[in-house]
């Protein structure tokens, strides 16, 4: 199927490695122009010459900038004058109990995890209504709907991204840019990995053990009983950013692996 995006210029926020990462690929061997962004210039220029290996011919650049910065973020604004297609991907987690979860790290979770997509949409938004095409993504979370008990603070975040993606598609009344939430399951990014390794380490058994025994445990709802890969997220995303989604619109889809028992 040809998603039509060649010649669009998408922006993919947190996209050196996992979900993001994924995107960025999908997006470029679709023909789109990607920008991709890290931390740090190290991680972007290793990704940026990873994703041309795996997509000979990509038209494929990257920018630097901490989302946890807010004038790194202006900075990287200032590098990029406009695109098609919006990715907010940015974004952290961490277990942690309820009480233990500082002021600060409460603000640096709505730092990173919301206020990215914040910045980067009222940047973009109104360019992409000024030439009447444009799609933005959120990469949110089956959390933001199921909130884990031991991630409060990051489920917390991820409901918060539902709130501004459909307050956005509000404003695209008779547009034809659109607006809408990605929500993936647990899934296997370089992070979840660690998480997972940690685990079987505590518990001193394998990792395949220590991941059988999370979804039996800490998500016994997931109907595919195991982590969806990070390209089967990318499917997703990158039908949602292509034209041919013109009618999804203002919605939160789900990539969950059915791990949400409701219908809506």
């Amino acid at each position: 199927m040809d998603l039509q995006l060649k010649g669009k210029k998408a922006f993919v926020s947190g996209s050196t490695q996992g979900i993001g990462f994924a995107i960025a690929q999908q997006l470029l061997q679709e023909g789109a122009e990607v920008i991709i962004n890290g931390r740090t210039t190290a991680r972007v220029t290793e990704a940026v010459e990873k994703l041309k290996q795996l997509v000979p011919g990509a038209n494929i650049s990257g920018v630097a900038a901490d989302f946890a910065k807010a004038a790194e973020v202006q900075q990287l604004l200032t590098q990029i004058n406009e695109v098609d297609i919006l990715i907010n991907n940015a974004g952290i987690f961490e277990p942690k109990p309820f009480a233990d979860v500082t002021d600060e790290e409460w603000l640096r979770f709505f730092e990173i995890n919301v206020l990215s997509g914040v910045r980067l949409s009222r940047y973009f938004f109104p360019k992409m209504l000024a030439k009447n095409w444009g799609r933005i993504i959120f990469i949110s979370s089956e959390s933001a709907i199921q909130i884990p008990e031991e991630m409060i603070h990051y489920g917390t975040t991820k409901t918060a991204q539902l709130s501004i993606s459909r307050g956005l598609a509000e404003l695209t009344k008779g547009t034809n840019v659109t607006v809408n939430t990605v929500m993936p399951g647990p899934t296997k990014s370089e992070g979840v990995e660690e998480f997972i390794k940690k685990l079987a380490t505590a518990g001193n058994i394998t990792p395949q053990e220590a991941e059988d025994d999370f979804f039996k445990t800490m998500r016994p709802t997931s109907l595919i009983q195991r982590f969806a890969d990070v390209a089967e997220i990318a499917n997703l995303v990158t039908y949602v950013a292509s034209p041919l989604s013109a009618a999804t619109n203002g919605a939160a889809l789900r990539a969950d692996g059915g791990l949400v028992k409701t219908i809506f």
